[in-house]
């Protein structure tokens, strides 16, 4: 008889049998690691692994483009002429089984000469796309007269056949409650689903399966849903019922085919009907999966007359008829099957861990453990055979753990390393935590090394500069502890007295640590302490290096830079001051002063220090901020890079603009700054040393060196001026909601200690503030909505309900324009001076619009005020409710 721990048979009863699973050791999330392989993709889609280690990915606007494994960087292979509206676009491809020796690639994308979408195949010559050598595989129609769903992702079973997936085309909205489209009325084709999905002669809203041919065509495996009898439908369609199938994963093991379904937006159920969920699928083998007449376990929607307003049955799932005037194919259609997985805005009853609020249901692959992945970083065997998936809207990833039979067992989280989140709160949590934030999980596979390979979308649903290509991976071994070092002070006048601290500094494995300091450039050891101090008589630059070993080989560095013998300058803004307006197109007149120990004050020495002063300013919408501006360069402050370098002017070290010009085309210039970066150098631009940062790893530093080489004169997304006073140009762009401000001034140092950087920022405010950035709101409620700027709005439901907009500086407002809608009556707006209650410094009444969506401007003229404070926006209407929204307001100049 064979005996087993309590711990392996622990293990036994939650993952499977005790021969397969006695000897695996429980996951350590830490062991996960994240690499960045490429950052700032323009809407993203679908990924791809080429055998070679090459990762395909496309861009819905068109380009297609390779992240090379051997230069770590990206390639664009082309830009397919696409119709890029309403969703439309470069929607989904794959590569060929036999890539390797084909290089076939196949594109599905929504062409200009055709209306409609189509399945081509490409070929490959080496990292560029031969559009000479398409050939036009599939075509169908659909309608462009309105918006959506076009799903469009594509992927290859282990038998060699193609799966592809197609949206209902169909407009969400309109009098449908946004529950099941089915308005049968003329000309209302648009807003009907049962045209496509639920047509079995459509190949709208389906997954199709095909068998590419070597002559670029395709034939029609068995088991579709209608291979035996053509007449009732499409031999293509292998799933009907759909209605917008996203993402889809087919399990290369068992064949069965996975998709995200994202669903309707109804938040509660009705006499019309059930609520909106969002579904995750299972297919083992052909079949209907109900839209538009069922959503999640086949709740159904009630036959309604969008002509008469009568409500009729509700469908049958047994049975579903489809009757409309639009459809083309059978009328009695197959039996409908319920969601694999579903949940609604609300808490799901059944699987509670998956949250509430947005949705947009993405299905990812089926993990198939190897022992090789040991070697290879692959995940490890707990995960064998679950699926993973993930909402991109809310956001989560989960895994799906399945057995033997690929039934649903139940849900787990997918691991504290990686934290799933797109609130800027839970962002900053997160990150203190350790863990690497994802935003919306977009596109993911397995590699044939067993790691994930995925995309993060970023963001919104734009172009995101956030969005990344990631590569997950699973370290075994034992793994060096992560060294932290900090020194209060770092710099100031001999003798300087400086306290060294190694807090922070931690061993996942719980191996004891020791550490050694060292001093350079003399390479001394000072001391063996956690928490040592020194004392430092003689001034010059100091490098500080803490070395933190496990005993066990791991070792881990951290340096410090220390400066003694000057004291580092203070440098403010006079003004503007935080949070003023700025005016798009026009200049904003700032002035500084700077204290300095050694050098003295501005009062006295403007024209000395003048030339050591700078002011940046960099422009973006309120909604950024500095990750999503550009993540490497918000790596770059928390580091210490602009200690020594700016954008456009050299400081101590060169300016980052002039670094570009002189690597920028350079073969292997990335992978040896990075070195430089890491292991600090010398003598490259001048005789003053760069400090090693070793603390940093290489991701990050390649991330850092290609922001740096990517700059441009004019182009840096900074502007820059020098001087105790002067002027900075806002761009015209409107869209611009904030300016951040730095002043910076570097001193003249103090033989032989080098020179110190003071730093100081401020924010400045767009004349356009969009509602939803109020504060304080009694009544008003905040509405997501398509239409309005911001994709947000503030809705006041009841007469007296307000909002707050905090620390103003009115003195140079002359008028403040809103604009505002309200469906029936209207109402009137006032400002009102810090509170509710307060001084009424401007009122303007609104009419009707007639429409929520048909937005109008109103201007009121605001009385003087020389003081800053908190504004507050009053609704009134004491006669109706839901009277009155607010898309932004804009404070005009004198």
């Amino acid at each position: 008889m064979k005996f087993i721990s309590v711990r392996s048979f622990i293990y036994a009863v939650l993952f499977g049998t005790t021969t397969q699973l006695s000897a695996v050791e429980p996951v350590q999330d830490f062991r996960f690691k994240v690499e960045v392989l490429a950052v700032g993709m323009a809407q993203p889609l679908q990924l791809k692994l080429a055998p070679d280690g090459r990762i395909f990915y496309n861009e819905l606007k068109g380009p297609l483009k390779i992240w090379k494994p051997d230069t770590k960087s990206v390639v664009q292979a082309a830009v397919i002429p696409t119709f890029s509206e309403q969703e439309n676009g470069l929607l989904g491809f794959a590569l060929d089984p036999d890539f390797a020796k084909n290089n076939w690639i196949y594109l599905f994308y929504s062409p200009t000469n055709y209306t409609g979408q189509r399945l081509s195949r490409f070929v490959m010559r080496g990292d560029v796309l031969d559009f000479a050598s398409e050939k036009v595989m599939l075509e169908f129609g659909e309608q462009r007269r309105e918006c959506c769903h076009h799903a469009g992702s594509v992927d290859f079973g282990p038998d060699g056949n193609m799966f592809i997936s197609t949206g209902d085309n169909t407009h969400p909205f309109g009098d449908s409650d946004s529950r099941g489209p089915m308005d049968e009325r003329p000309d209302r084709n648009p807003w009907d689903a049962q045209k496509s999905s639920s047509n079995t002669h459509d190949l709208r809203g389906k997954i199709l399966r095909i068998r590419p041919t070597k002559e670029g065509g395709y034939t029609v495996p068995k088991g579709n849903l209608f291979h035996r009898n053509g007449s009732k439908g499409r031999p293509e369609i292998f799933v009907m019922g759909c209605r917008n199938p996203w993402r889809i994963s087919v399990d290369q093991k068992s064949g069965f085919v996975y998709w995200g379904d994202v669903g309707p937006d109804a938040g509660g159920d009705s006499p019309r009907g059930s609520r909106g969920y969002d579904e995750i699928n299972q297919a083992r083998r052909a079949g209907n999966f109900g839209w538009p007449y069922f959503v999640g376990s086949n709740y159904p929607y009630a036959k309604y007359n969008f002509a008469t307003k009568e409500l009729g049955e509700m469908f049958d799932p047994n049975r579903p008829v489809n009757n409309s005037p639009n459809n083309t194919g059978s009328k009695v259609l197959p039996p409908a099957q319920p969601a694999f997985i579903y949940w609604p805005y609300g808490k799901s009853p059944q699987w509670p861990e998956l949250g509430e609020g947005g949705r947009t249901a993405c299905a990812g692959p089926v993990f198939h453990y190897r022992p090789e992945f040991a070697k290879t970083g692959g995940f490890p065997e707990q995960y064998d055979n679950c699926l993973l998936f993930y909402d991109w809207q809310r956001p989560f990833m989960k895994w799906a753990r399945l057995d033997k039979n690929s039934k649903l067992v139940r849900i787990e989280p997918f691991s504290s390393a990686v934290a799933v989140v797109n609130e800027k709160n839970k962002i900053l949590e997160a990150q203190k935590a350790g863990a690497f934030v994802i935003r919306r999980p977009e596109d993911s596979h397995f590699g044939p090394d067993g790691c994930l390979y995925m995309i993060d979308y970023g963001e919104t649903w734009g172009a995101n500069p956030d969005s990344k290509l990631l590569k997950i991976s699973y370290q075994r071994g034992n793994i060096a502890p992560v060294a932290v070092a900090s020194a209060t002070p770092n710099s100031g006048r001999e003798p300087l007295t400086v306290s060294f601290s190694s807090h922070g500094s931690k061993d996942y494995e719980g191996d004891a640590l020791s550490y050694e300091w060292r001093l350079h450039p003399a390479n001394k050891i000072i001391s063996t302490n956690a928490n040592p101090q020194l004392t430092l008589d003689q001034p010059g630059s100091y490098t500080v290096e803490l070395n933190v070993s496990d005993g066990r080989g791991g070792i881990s560095k951290a340096t410090l830079p220390l400066l003694v013998g000057n004291t580092p300058p203070t440098v403010r803004f006079l003004s503007p001051q935080d949070g003023d307006f700025f005016t798009p197109g026009k200049s904003v007149a700032y002035k500084l002063i700077v204290e300095d120990l050694e050098d003295g004050s501005s009062v006295n020495y403007e024209e000395l220090m003048e030339a050591r002063a700078f002011v940046s300013a960099k422009w973006a919408k309120e909604a950024e901020n500095e990750e999503t501006i550009a993540p490497a360069l918000a790596m770059m402050r928390q580091s210490d890079c602009f200690n020594c370098h700016a954008v456009n002017q050299k400081i101590v070290g060169p300016a980052l603009v002039d670094i570009a010009n002189k690597y920028r085309d350079q073969p292997g210039a990335v992978d040896v700054s990075v070195q430089r970066v890491i292991k600090g150098s010398s003598r490259v631009w001048g005789e003053a040393p760069m400090l090693a940062h070793e603390q940093l790893t290489v991701d990050q530093v390649q991330m850092m060196v290609r922001w740096i080489f990517a700059l441009e004169p004019g182009k840096a997304g900074m502007d820059m001026t020098r001087g105790i006073v002067g002027k900075i140009t806002a761009p015209e762009d409107q869209a611009n909601r904030i300016g951040v401000l730095e002043a910076s001034y570097t001193d003249a140092g103090r033989t032989p200690a080098g020179p110190l950087v003071g730093n100081s920022t401020l924010k400045l405010r767009g004349r356009r503030i969009e509602a939803e950035e109020s504060r304080d709101l009694i009544g008003t409620t905040e509405q997501g909505a398509g239409h309005a700027s911001g994709k947000k709005y503030l809705r006041a439901h009841l007469h007296g309900n307000s909002a707050r907009f905090a620390s103003l500086n009115l003195v140079d407002v002359g008028t403040v324009a809103f604009r505002v809608s309200s469906a029936k009556s209207g109402g009137t707006i006032e400002l009102h001076n810090g509170s509710p209650t307060g001084d009424i410094l401007a009122s303007v009444d609104v009419k009707a619009t007639g429409d929520t969506k048909s937005w109008q401007e109103v201007t009121a003229v605001l009385k003087p005020i020389d003081q800053r404070c908190d504004l507050v926006v009053v609704f009134k209407n004491s006669s109706q409710t839901n009277f009155l929204n607010l898309d932004w307001i804009q404070f005009n100049p004198k």
